[in-house]
């Protein structure tokens, strides 16, 4: 019994000795306490938040490794070792320093705000090496966008107490990285010298001292692409494509080169032209109508793109919401011909489910969703769509227009999204010229396109020269009580001196109220109401007796209207397309005048070959009073100068033989042939040469008199000239001979318009 009362209490004492030493070991291997050395402002507990262990956890290589890589990544830190002393973890941290403050030093072309607002460094974050990595890298990707990809930029840190520093920028912005040579392979069907006047970028050259457009940019390169791209295909050329656009830069950093390599395809015409639908119920042959291009013509891209678009709205107003229209294309290459079908499916139901504008700080959001083709709700339409971002790019407001997709709460939603880069809408400028009509001529010009980001413009010119002065104050609203009416009012005073060919002055006062709408894309319609005062004075003692009755003052109340069509490929240096304007203004509503005027022109372009371009133009005008009222020398037309080149300003039409003096006439017609041509000089110069032909007449007058001469015989003029759309402004000179005149018209055989604004 004794025994084994033994043998039992020394397995107790055994079992107890063996369960301390199990929790000795295991209070060995667990972590007893975490001891944070080196922080400075980084409290304890938050750079034990950071690890992934914690007291009482066992010694695991792994969880500490993860320490290390959480505590690195918070960015808070330079330094950090963590590592086992006893039963403690020890992390021992090296903190980042805090900004002070961040200066830059030589940068001229660019301001310290615009850096600033471009590096993700400010005062008082955290100093790390990547994040001074990333604004060396921001910095030098804005000199190379703004052309200077010599730019090197230092940073250079200075300590201070309290663990702050002191971060500068040291930048050597280098010179412009001008393009010293633009070239192009696989073309045929164009010279280098056109293409250099399709895309945008430009050579170096010495007179281009104003603008950018000679400095290396890859966002505009990728433009130029796009360029040539709608170049080709507008001229039938359907398998065009740039194989590729390399850009070189020299060894020394200072020039680049680039090299578009091209496959133009061969030129292609229309074949076949069809419209089709699958659409039950839609009416193909109502449609018709809008398919403008022929079987024979050239294959035209944007002509096409035109079609879609007026289809599209067609069938919206037709209540086919939903038309998919698709153009078809067969190439047909032994023929060069494309056969083009154009095919009306039914397309998914998609609708706009909301429109988002981004990146306009001070243009209204309504002033861009105006302008939009779709509306919140609307089905979505892709031609639409462009035609929206062409309106917004219109407007003149922004830098760059992008207007995309994206995925709306549902399949069947898409939420569109318009992101704009504002650019400087104001101007204060200041013009000078010279013209042989109206001597050398100096402005100034106040206006703002963008009134408090509302859309409105607001003019204010005041123009002096040997024969003219002006003064001009315009405002318009665009979107007159939210439609799109075009609204606004004119101020003005002018007094023109016709002392040299009429002995008189005549001083203009008034104002006019207008407004002008979209029938369609193409077609305009304005009214417009003026109330003016003309006075007739100066008068010389041996002026006409016809312009002696009229010194004095009229006051002249009169509404017009205007129809505007154009279908021009631009407003500027047209190559194709016409424009038809008519205009007829009725005064009579008070005042002392009672007079009905219209005024029709048409213009005509054709390009004969790339680069060489027909305009034929004609226009004429009628003027008659009613009422027992003759029409006055205010309001009668005058022909010759620009209107008649190889006769003076108001030198054809009715004439008193005894004074010389040109009265004006109530009918004239003219019509003009003109072919622009390049000279052979680099195309990026913009000097091209003019040959022209001119004819007209002036004629009928409401005064009658022995002395007076009407002849109403037709003029002829014809020259050569040549124009310059120089840094400075455009410069215009013609030689003209008057081939066909009467015995008292007055001719000129020079004629020289320059004009100029900074």
């Amino acid at each position: 019994m004794l025994r084994a009362l033994a043998l039992s209490l020394a397995a107790l004492l055994l079992s107890s000795g063996l369960l301390a030493t199990t929790v000795v070991a295991q209070t060995a291997d667990t972590i007893g306490q975490i001891v944070v050395q080196g922080n400075e402002r980084i409290e304890d507990l938050t750079v034990e938040s950071y690890l992934a262990v914690r007291r009482g956890d066992p010694f695991d290589s792994g969880a500490i490794d993860q320490s290390l890589r959480n505590l690195f990544a918070t960015g808070l830190f330079d330094d950090v070792a963590i590592q086992r002393v006893g039963n403690d973890l020890v992390v021992q941290v090296v903190e980042n320093p805090i900004i002070n403050r961040i200066a830059f030093e030589g940068n001229r072309r660019l301001d310290d705000e615009v850096l600033e607002a471009e590096v993700q460094l400010r005062p008082r974050i955290v100093f790390t090496r990547a994040r001074v990595q990333a604004a060396v890298a921001r910095i030098l990707e804005l000199y190379r966008r703004n052309g200077r990809y010599a730019a090197s930029v230092e940073p250079v840190i200075i300590e201070l107490d309290q663990n702050r520093v002191d971060l500068v920028f040291e930048i050597e912005e280098g010179p412009l990285t001008r393009v010293a040579g633009i070239a192009f392979i696989g073309n045929e069907s164009f010279s280098d010298n056109t293409l250099r006047g399709v895309v945008e970028t430009r050579e170096r050259a010495w007179y281009r001292f104003f603008g950018s457009a000679d400095t290396y940019d890859p966002d505009r390169l990728a433009f130029d692409q796009e360029l040539l791209r709608r170049f080709y295909l507008e001229r039938g050329h359907v398998e065009f494509a740039v194989v590729s656009a390399l850009a070189e830069l020299t060894p020394e950093g200072d020039r680049f080169f680039i090299t578009f390599t091209l496959d133009e395809g061969p030129q292609y015409r229309l074949g076949s032209v069809d419209l089709v639908s699958s659409i039950r119920d839609l009416e193909v042959e109502e449609f018709r109508g809008l398919v403008t291009v022929r079987e024979g013509e050239i294959y035209n891209a944007e002509r096409v793109e035109e079609i879609i678009q007026a289809l599209t709205e067609r069938a919206g107003q037709f209540g086919f919401a939903f038309a998919d229209i698709e153009p078809v294309i067969d190439i047909n290459r032994d023929d060069l011909t494309v056969d083009l079908t154009f095919r009306i499916d039914e397309g998914p139901r998609v609708f706009v489910e909301r429109i988002e504008i981004i990146g306009n700080v001070r243009t209204l959001d309504e002033v861009i969703r105006r302008e939009f083709r779709l509306a919140e709700g609307d089905a979505y339409n892709l031609a639409l769509l462009r035609r929206s971002e062409q309106r917004i790019r219109a407007l003149g407001f922004f830098e760059s227009v992008v207007v995309r997709t994206a995925r709306g709460s549902a399949p069947d939603r898409v939420v569109v999204v318009a992101e704009v880069a504002e650019t400087s809408t104001g101007e204060l400028s200041f013009g000078a010229g010279f013209s042989t009509a109206d001597g050398p001529l100096g402005d100034i010009r106040l206006s703002e396109r963008n009134l408090l980001g509302r859309g409105q413009s607001l003019v204010a010119n005041f123009t002096i020269s040997g024969r003219r002065q002006d003064i001009v104050l315009s405002f318009t609203e665009p979107w007159f009580l939210g439609r799109e009416l075009a609204a606004g009012v004119d101020l003005f005073r002018t007094k023109t001196d016709f002392q040299s060919e009429s002995n008189f002055d005549e001083v203009n006062t008034g104002g006019t109220l207008r407004a002008s709408y979209p029938l369609t894309e193409r077609l305009r319609h304005g009214l417009r109401y003026t109330l003016r005062e003309d006075e007739i004075e100066n008068v010389g003692n041996n002026a006409s007796v016809f312009i002696q009755d009229e010194e004095g003052t009229r006051v002249t109340s009169l509404v017009g209207q205007t129809f505007t069509y154009d279908v021009r490929d631009t407003r500027f240096l047209p190559s194709e397309g016409y424009l038809l304007r008519l205009d007829q203004d009725v005064a009579g509503l008070g005042g002392d005048n009672r007079f009905l005027r219209h005024e029709l022109r048409g213009d005509y372009y054709y390009a004969i070959v790339p680069d060489v371009v027909l305009n034929l133009a004609a226009s004429g005008g009628y003027v008659f009073g009613f009422g027992g009222e003759d029409v006055t020398l205010a309001n009668r037309f005058f022909i010759g100068g620009a209107t008649l080149r190889g006769f003076r300003t108001a030198g054809i039409g009715p004439r008193d033989r005894d004074t010389e003096d040109a009265l004006g006439g109530n009918a004239y017609y003219a019509g003009s042939a003109e072919v622009r041509f390049p000279l052979g000089l680099p195309e990026d110069l913009r000097i091209f040469g003019r040959a022209f032909v001119d004819a007209g007449t002036l004629t009928d007058i409401d005064v009658n008199g022995p002395t007076l001469e009407d002849t109403g015989n037709l003029r002829v003029g014809a020259g050569v000239g040549f124009s310059w759309l120089s840094p400075l402004g455009p410069l215009a000179i013609d030689f003209a001979q008057a081939l066909r005149k009467d015995g008292r018209d007055e001719t000129e055989t020079f004629r020289i318009s320059f004009g100029t604004r900074f």
